[in-house]
């Protein structure tokens, strides 16, 4: 009987053996995978624009329009939303804008493109309006249009809240601005923020997120540009492969899990934003639910504009490109009048 068991054991221990070499070799495969598509993928989006010093680090951004000394309508800032860069909103509109006689800066957020995270509590979107702010002033920029995707229209909103002179505007696409129904801390989101849940999650950055992200993105794309279809090179022209590296999905991760909170302590500041201020959603995007967040948040802005267009989805600056741009250039003259 002792020997049965001792053979047991033998045959257990082996077993065990094997499931954990079988382990560390999977991790071992996934972290040079990541490591891999990290490199590819830098070597593919190298760092483009300039890189603005702000006390501890810098954020990168991208410019177009009038050339020095050229005469400018004005200063347009472009901040991306989640997953992304400051490529997405500069390809949909930005160079557009620039040349309709717009200076368009659109800012890398902390963590993304080719900006550092700069500060332990990035993740903050009045944070990140603190050190977008700073680096305007840098860049010796006035008053400017401030137009925020999706993640940014709590920052935008941040901003002019918390740095008002730095804000001529805001010209808000499908913002998220409010608390939503589930997202309040609990289940999932309790689960991942318990310490074997960090761990994990970490294990993931850096082994599986890159090789499937890579494998999946343009899926995953297509899930955000519902029910319109993914417009032909937007991975490509838009850097969204960026977002597969590990510091950046780990940025992207956090800014999502702090967003709910946030927005409880922000969302009934609203009233006190005094920029002339368009709200422009589609009626059916499946990702910022236009009832929830761009049609309270037009209730609650003094003299906001409400622009929601029918049949259209999250991706508004690139589906609807035309009325984006008309209404960013409406409100361009409608802050000079508001100026005189």
């Amino acid at each position: 009987m002792h020997r049965r068991e001792r053979r047991i054991a033998r045959v257990l221990t082996l077993i065990a053996g094997l499931v954990a070499g079988t382990l560390l070799a999977l991790v071992a495969a996934g972290l040079l995978a990541t490591w891999i598509i990290t490199r590819v993928v830098e070597a593919r989006y190298p760092p483009a624009g300039q890189r603005v010093a702000v006390e501890g680090g810098h954020l990168a951004v991208l410019e177009a329009g009038p050339g020095e000394g050229a005469p400018s309508r004005g200063t347009v800032v472009l901040l991306h939303g989640a997953s992304a860069n400051a490529m997405d909103p500069m390809q949909a509109i930005g160079r557009r804008l620039a040349g309709d006689g717009f200076r368009v800066l659109s800012f890398d957020r902390p963590g993304f493109g080719y900006s550092d995270r700069i500060a332990p509590d990035a993740a903050s979107p009045a944070v990140q309006a603190r050190l977008i702010a700073e680096a305007l002033g840098v860049l010796k920029v006035g008053p400017a249009l401030i137009v925020g995707h999706s993640w940014s229209g709590a920052l935008a909103t941040a901003l002019a809240l918390d740095h008002p002179e730095r804000v001529a505007g805001l010209a808000l696409l499908a913002p998220v601005s409010h608390p939503w129904p589930g997202g309040s801390v609990g289940g999932y989101a309790a689960w991942y923020r318990s310490l074997p849940g960090r761990m994990l999650l970490t294990l993931a950055t850096y082994t599986v997120a890159a090789p499937l992200g890579f494998v999946a993105l343009d899926r995953f794309a297509e899930v955000v540009f519902r029910p319109q279809g993914l417009p032909a090179g937007y991975l490509d022209g838009a850097r969204v492969p960026l977002v597969l590296r590990p510091s950046t999905f780990g940025a992207n991760l956090r800014d999502l899990d702090g967003l709910y909170a946030f927005l409880e302590r922000q969302s009934p500041r609203y009233r006190a934003i005094t920029a002339p201020t368009v709200i422009l959603a589609g009626d059916i995007d499946p990702v910022v639910k236009t009832d929830v967040h761009a049609r309270a948040l037009a209730r609650e802005v003094p003299d906001a504009r409400l622009v929601v267009l029918p049949g259209v989805g999250h991706m508004l600056h690139y589906v609807a490109a035309d009325t984006v741009v008309a209404e960013i250039e409406a409100l361009a003259v409608r802050e000079r009048v508001g100026a005189e």
